[in-house]
């Protein structure tokens, strides 16, 4: 085993470490492959809320689909068996009706330079399996929290624990996450599964949950009462519109659910960790930093 990684300060895995420097088409990997059987690619140029690049599209083609196609070309030559890639379920879109969850089969419909991006690659990578025998499993994650998470998880868990009020009490959505342990779990277990070959997952804690709901057994986790005042969605939505802040109202109102009942029955698989276990260990290492 080996474990690639930019920032050797950041290692922690007591295995050999192979240093890139970036993921791009250019990136030798010979030296990192040699000698492995399957190779889980997570790395990516992620999604940027504030990106102002003048092409998006083409800043997120070089990491995410250059990068990831020509280290799959370079473990193709080595001999690599199985290629595991950690898309995203940005590649079916942005958000679904309440109870019309995506499939694994859908056809892809993304809606940003991120959600392109892997869609591309994907498509890159399938042809590369067919090519050249290698087999390609792609993994479609949702929200992925648990112990250091940041962005909007970690900006939750920091409103509940200092008892803000939120305007968040009246929402009806259904939304997927996924804790971290559970995206591992389903991870080491398409190493070697033989079902998983040449297939995609979407991966979820099985558990969906309005927006309400999760802020309040987050509370639960950190051992607060969540302060959730009652607005109804459309009022808060009109506002977010008014101040240009759509999209936050759309990832606060609407929905987005996946449908992992693929994932389950070919790979015999279910997700070990609870969501309320999930939440406790994201909040137990948040309350301990």
């Amino acid at each position: 085993m080996t474990a690639a990684v930019r920032d050797t300060s950041a290692a922690i895995l007591p295995v050999p470490i192979f240093q890139f420097d970036e993921l791009s088409a250019d990136q030798p990997w010979a030296r990192g492959v040699a000698g492995q059987e399957v190779v889980i690619h997570s790395a990516a140029r992620v999604h940027i809320m504030s990106d102002q690049s003048a092409d998006s599209l083409g800043e997120f083609r070089k990491v995410n689909v250059d990068g990831s196609l020509s280290l799959a070309r370079q473990a193709a030559e080595a001999g690599v068996k199985r290629f595991i890639f950690i898309s995203s379920i940005k590649v079916n879109g942005e958000g679904t009706e309440p109870d019309k969850p995506y499939t694994a089969f859908d056809t892809p419909a993304p809606q940003d330079p991120y959600g392109v991006s892997k869609m591309e690659a994907e498509h890159g990578l399938r042809e590369i399996a067919k090519t050249t025998g290698m087999e390609v499993v792609i993994i479609r994650p949702v929200l992925v929290y648990g112990p250091g998470v940041k962005a909007n998880f970690r900006s939750m868990m920091s409103w509940l624990s200092k008892g803000v009020p939120l305007p968040l009490g009246a929402i009806h959505n259904k939304r997927s996450l996924v804790s971290l342990d559970n995206l591992v779990d389903l991870i080491v277990t398409c190493i070697d599964h033989p079902a998983a070959a040449n297939e995609t997952f979407l991966v979820s804690d099985g558990e969906d949950l309005s927006t309400t709901e999760m802020l309040r057994r987050m509370g639960q986790a950190l051992g607060k009462n969540a302060r959730l005042l009652p607005v109804p969605a459309g009022l808060l939505e009109a506002g977010a519109a008014m101040l240009g802040k759509r999209a936050v109202a759309q990832r606060l109102c609407g929905s987005l659910q996946v449908d992992i009942r693929h994932t389950r029955e070919t790979l015999n698989w279910s997700p070990p960790v609870s969501v309320d276990d999930g939440f406790r260990a994201a909040a137990s290492a948040f309350l301990n930093e």
